[in-house]
């Protein structure tokens, strides 16, 4: 790929652009932020890291926003963070502010790109970012559960003392304190974790994955989490940078699925150099389908409180 743009030079964006740079996943990655010298700056800083991480990929910075011009694939990050004691939700009508202002910017600069909606409340802002620009529901994705599920596979070997490298895991739902942590899709090398931890150990990891965004603002204090986020960032690129078919949770508009219409939220998903090529219907017990309602149901009350659904 050509061009990737991200939006936002804080921690999340940097770290991003720095991951996405060191796997090569375009020949240029810019950074746009509405503080002169800071973009600049966090791209300078990464682009000295070359010789020693060996990659050719060009990283620029600007307050610009048509340094995005052409760009394949665009990453917004930006807007307000979330701080101890706060939900996603808080920051709603702050980032849809934001990230309207932004979404002109990417119509008229990057019409044609595949848009990755990061900044929270996801799963709001995903369905915003359809609505105002009515690009096709394959090319406007969020992060969630690519982030959620490694978050529970860290737990779960830490729990375990399996090794990371066997382990994958799958969240559903908002990302949130109601998302679905789904155990009996989640394998230590294909064997469920169902059949290799009892349920009050399972119960544990699924409560702290929920609460994983919130740990880390509680440990750091003065900054929420950005490593992890901007390593889901990248895997999702690269899945659709390189045309993988990659089966992958993240937020998508739903068109029936999961009893679920005209609502973004967190399913697997088929990620491929389209966007989205489908979304992947799993079988649920009846009260994580109960938790999955719960869930979509928080989403919709938050929209109705911006008014973007009746």
């Amino acid at each position: 790929m050509k061009k990737i743009a991200i939006f936002g030079a804080g921690r999340v964006g940097e770290s991003t652009a720095q991951f996405l740079a060191r796997e090569e996943l375009a020949e240029e990655i810019v950074l746009v932020d509405i503080f002169d010298g800071v973009p600049q700056g966090c791209a300078l800083d990464i682009q000295e890291s070359a010789p020693m991480f060996n990659f050719d990929t060009i990283v620029r910075g600007d307050t610009d926003p048509g340094i995005i011009e052409g760009a394949g694939i665009v990453i917004i990050t930006a807007g307000k963070p979330r701080k101890e004691g706060m939900s996603r939700s808080d920051l709603l009508q702050a980032n849809m502010d934001v990230v309207g202002g932004l979404l002109q910017h990417i119509i008229k600069w990057a019409p044609d790109a595949i848009l990755i909606m990061v900044t929270n409340p996801v799963d709001v802002l995903t369905y915003y970012a359809s609505k105002i620009t009515q690009w096709p529901k394959n090319r406007i994705l969020g992060l969630s559960g690519v982030l959620d599920s490694g978050r529970m596979a860290s737990f779960i070997a830490e729990e375990s003392g399996f090794s990371s490298k066997d382990i994958d895991a799958m969240v559903l739902g908002g990302h949130g304190d109601a998302m679905v942590p789904v155990p009996q899709y989640t394998c230590v090398h294909g064997i469920p974790i169902t059949e290799l931890l009892d349920s009050e150990t399972i119960d544990r990891i699924n409560d702290r994955t929920r609460k994983g965004g919130a740990e880390i603002i509680h440990l750091k204090k003065t900054s929420s989490a950005y490593g992890a986020p901007a390593a889901a960032i990248t895997n999702m690129v690269d899945a659709i940078v390189h045309d993988r078919r990659r089966i992958l949770p993240c937020v998508a508009m739903l068109d029936n699925q999961y009893g679920q219409q005209h609502l973004c939220m967190g399913v697997p998903a088929i990620l491929d150099r389209t966007g989205i090529a489908g979304v992947v219907e799993l079988s649920l017990t009846d009260s994580q389908k109960q938790e999955f309602e719960k869930s979509a149901q928080m989403i919709r009350d938050d929209l109705k409180s911006v008014d973007l659904i009746e």
